[in-house]
């Protein structure tokens, strides 16, 4: 009589199957999350130029606040419709302070054409003098897929 087959021999390769099945299951897994760590990382970005951002907004407008009578005459140079770069020579605290902004927000927000920024005050022959709108555009189309246009406004008064 021949003898019964043992439960161990109709196993043979199971086990390297079931080790084959937990190793793809762990790489999809690690597939996972490295997308959610590059996700991570992009908004971690994103959020860090809108920061940066609103703090050359306020540093700006403290500076303007320094020098006010510039700032308040709708000839001087903190006046000025949406500009990508600053091209006077500084030979102004005005021009100086542009200068140095421009230079900082270029370095802040990415040095590319879409680095933009406009600033309007009210004069002091106004109703309300002194009232200033500072707005900083930029590109930032790698986070999140977000707009390629985002910007930050800051309003405040002199």
């Amino acid at each position: 009589m021949p003898k019964a087959p043992s439960p161990l021999n109709k196993q043979r390769g199971v086990a390297l199957l079931e080790v084959m099945i937990a190793f793809l299951l762990l790489s999809i897994g690690l597939i996972g999350f490295s997308a959610l760590q590059v996700r991570a990382v992009r908004a971690t970005q994103s959020s860090l130029q809108r920061t940066d951002a609103s703090n050359l907004a306020a540093y700006m407008m403290e500076s303007m606040r320094a020098n006010k009578a510039a700032a308040i005459d709708p000839t001087l140079p903190y006046n000025f419709s949406k500009q990508c770069a600053y091209t006077g020579s500084p030979t102004t605290l005005a021009q100086n302070d542009l200068n140095n902004w421009f230079a900082a927000l270029k370095k802040a927000l990415g040095n590319f054409d879409t680095t933009c920024a406009d600033i309007t005050c009210t004069s002091s022959s106004s109703a309300a003098p002194g009232m200033c709108t500072i707005n900083i555009y930029w590109d930032d189309s790698r986070a999140l897929g977000g707009s390629s246009t985002q910007s930050v406004q800051l309003v405040g008064r002199l």
